[in-house]
This record gives C-alpha cells, sequence and structure tokens, in this order.
C-alpha cells in the first residue's frame, strides 16, 4: 500500500540505518533509502480499526523502522472506492540522534521506497492439507478432499528493498513478521527475482484453534 508523506520534499532521497536482526546486535545495519512515497504492508492500514489496532489509521501515529514517527491525515480513494494512497506527515525531530528521537508510539512498521523498491514475486507456501494431521481423515474419505487450496499464494507485485536486486541463491532470508524464504532455484533467472517461503512465522493451526 502506497504511502505519500506530503510534508517530504519531493526530490530529496536520504539514507537510514535499519537493523539486520533486532534480536542480534552483532548483526549490524545496512543503509535504506527513503524518500517522499513509500510502500508498507496492506496489514498495517486500517481506515475504520478496531480497538487495540496500533498500527497506521487516521489520526494514528506509528513509527517508520529504522526512520521517522508519522501520522496519518487521511486516504485518496479510486473511483471504485479502493484506496490508492494514504496520506501522512513525518515529523523530522524524531529521526535517530534527532530531539524527539526517543517519543513513544504504540506501533514500528516496515516499509520500501516507492522510487528505489525492486519488483518481486513471492510465493507463499502453507501446509498441504486443510486438516492438521491428514491421519485424521475420517474412514472412507477420499484424502484428496483435505488438500488444502490456500496451499500456495503467489504474490505477484511484491517490492523490496534495492539490496535485493542480487539476492544470494545460496542464502536464506528473513522477511520481517511473514517467516524465512530463499530465491527460486528454477524460476529465478533473466533478472527475475522470485522467493519461495520456507518457514512461516505465523502458525495457521495455532490462529485456528484460539478462533
Amino acid at each position: 500500500m502506497k504511502v505519500v508523506l506530503t510534508n517530504y520534499p519531493e526530490d530529496q532521497v536520504e539514507w537510514v540505518d535499519v537493523e539486520n536482526n533486532p534480536e542480534d546486535p552483532n548483526a549490524g545495519v545496512r543503509k535504506v533509502p527513503f524518500c517522499r512515497e513509500l510502500y508498507i504492508e496492506a496489514e498495517d492500514f486500517m481506515e475504520n480499526p478496531p480497538k487495540k489496532f496500533f498500527r497506521l489509521s487516521p489520526g494514528q501515529e506509528v513509527r517508520l523502522k529504522g526512520a521517522y514517527i508519522v501520522k496519518c491525515e487521511g486516504v485518496v480513494k479510486d473511483a471504485q472506492g479502493a484506496i490508492r494512497e494514504i496520506l501522512c506527515t513525518y515529523d523530522p525531530s524524531t529521526r535517530s540522534g534527532g530531539p524527539g528521537a526517543n517519543r513513544k508510539v504504540k506501533a514500528t512498521i516496515h516499509w520500501v521506497s516507492a522510487r528505489h523498491g525492486i519488483p518481486a514475486t513471492v510465493r507463499l507456501y502453507d501446509r498441504l492439507f486443510s486438516v492438521e494431521n491428514p491421519e485424521d481423515v475420517p474412514e472412507g474419505r477420499d484424502f484428496v478432499e483435505y488438500i488444502n487450496p490456500d496451499s500456495l499464494e503467489v504474490l505477484s507485485s511484491c517490492v523490496l528493498e534495492p539490496s535485493m536486486a542480487n539476492p544470494d541463491p545460496d542464502k536464506r532470508y528473513q522477511f520481517l513478521r511473514q517467516g524465512y524464504f530463499c530465491v527460486d532455484p528454477v524460476d529465478a533467472k533473466g533478472g527475475k527475482i522470485i522467493f519461495n517461503r520456507i518457514v512461516s512465522l505465523k502458525d495457521t493451526w495455532a490462529k485456528i484453534k484460539n478462533s
């Protein structure tokens, strides 16, 4: 989802330090470009949020990881009523080292520069069966009936940080809050960037049991 910082200079680009691993300070930081137009994950914004939704919503502030605190001032919708842009203002004093750097907000979200981001396809593999244990399929029923129709979701319009332009096929990458991913060994050729999820950080069955 696209975020536009209405009070950020249109032509300005700055590089901010983002930690490589929040749980390991020794993993260092990476430089990430920051500019007026950004992308955030769709699940990090709600126009009409329920109580205890602490991410971005109209009138709400969040911190962009490694960068600034921003406040949602409104949205721009298309003719069908779908949100096309989230309009925000940023607080320039809240960057690390600034006078407002320690100001507290209830959520920190991830982002990527719309100008510098790298297009990619991401394949989200999940459990093959719609029951936790395939051996629990009732006697006399065909196990094929219990194949999970959502065992593969293909996201074809993802945007990654520019540092991912040439991913190492032998490495494993953590996409924060999502899981661990690797480069597809067959289809990621000819300049195509395709990642396959190998481990999810979201437990499908725990969610089902607690619902």
